[in-house]
């Protein structure tokens, strides 16, 4: 249905609802109408009245869960679970919704406890394999996630989560053959894909395919959407293969998309760093830290540049700087404590600093 179509549908439902209010499954046909055109505060409007009708809807208090999953709010998400799943004990999606909810607090345990309930209710239900391979794949533990997306593959094999997701654990793992495999896969089915596209670039660039790698670069430039990203892994491969001109071009046009994020500028400094371009680099970084104040890392790497430069003072100050935001980070800690011990035994000792 267009748009068109789904408001005069609206509205004969609006209707009928006013003619007859406690008809339950109009408030299902609604609020799956207003979930098309992404009206979300109606389509809580809609549920939280058919709740008010029937208390026990199971549908309703799954959809207000999954809403309020959505809104971040997942404690709120959790007591409509909850509440569903005391009338309906038996139902997979109820656990795999609880599932979600755990994976988001980073709750490993429960979370997993929850998805392989849903799997004892529904053992072919290829998202459920997909959310405990993310699920080990966010606690870095690739080989479990890597068998478990080969699980959710082997009931869709096109699923393109899964082949995705496990194109990624795949290059985490080095295993650039395979995910470049899978990559394409995926590309095949959607070639419209240009975060794919880009994967695949990046891939070829650690197989040393140079050309191969550029031309899906530019394949992603091409594509509708976003070109912060192409921009900045086209300049990483660009540097991995000596074009450094070309690299801080790249950069540049990244952050000319995108002046208020930090990362081009990091990596472009980066670079600076590594041939000793120190006055470019410390401008780089002193103005990501002017558009993010708060970056604990670009402080570490503004230290770097400064004691690259014979500058420790001014090193230590930026070390410093960076464990006050984040004091548990124990090699910031470490680097912070190195310095500063050279920078005192040099004083002591009379030495230039």
């Amino acid at each position: 249905m267009n748009r068109e179509e789904i408001d005069k549908k609206i509205n004969e439902l609006v209707l009928a609802m006013a003619k007859d209010p406690q008809n339950i499954d109009n408030y299902h046909r609604l609020s799956e109408l207003y979930l098309q055109i992404e009206d979300y505060d109606k389509v809580m409007s809609v549920l939280d009245s058919l709740l008010a009708i029937k208390p026990d809807d199971v549908q309703a208090l799954v959809g207000m869960g999954t809403m309020w999953f959505y809104e971040k709010d997942f404690r709120k998400s959790l007591s409509y679970y909850n509440r569903a799943l005391t009338v309906n004990p038996k139902n997979f999606l109820i656990y795999y919704n609880m599932g979600n909810v755990f994976a988001e607090w980073k709750n490993f345990p429960k979370a997993l406890f929850y998805y392989n309930r849903a799997i004892d209710l529904n053992s072919t239900n290829p998202e459920i394999y997909n959310a405990i391979a993310l699920l080990y794949q966010d606690n870095e533990d690739y080989i479990e996630s890597k068998a478990y997306y080969e699980k959710a593959l082997s009931l869709d094999p096109e699923n393109i989560t899964a082949l995705v997701d496990m194109g990624n654990v795949c290059f985490k793992l080095f295993d650039y053959e395979t995910a470049l495999e899978l990559y394409k896969k995926v590309f095949v089915l959607n070639p419209d894909n240009k975060i794919v596209c880009i994967c695949i670039g990046n891939t070829l660039t650690l197989m040393r395919e140079r050309e191969k790698a550029y031309n899906y670069f530019e394949k992603a430039l091409k594509m509708e959407g976003d070109n912060y990203k192409a921009y900045i892994c086209y300049a990483i491969a660009l540097s991995e293969f000596g074009e450094y001109d070309m690299a801080v071009e790249m950069y540049k046009r990244a952050e000319q998309i995108k002046p208020k994020e930090i990362e081009a500028q990091i990596l472009l400094a980066n670079l600076y760093t590594n041939f000793n371009h120190l006055d470019k680099a410390m401008d780089l970084y002193k103005e990501a830290l002017r558009i993010k104040p708060n970056s604990a890392q670009t402080y570490m790497l503004l230290g770097n540049a400064h004691y690259l430069n014979g500058e420790i003072e001014q090193a230590i100050a930026s070390y410093r700087a960076s464990i006050n935001i984040a004091p548990e980070n124990d090699e910031y800690r470490l680097v912070y404590t190195q310095i500063l011990d050279e920078y005192i035994d040099k004083k002591r000792n009379g030495e230039p600093v």
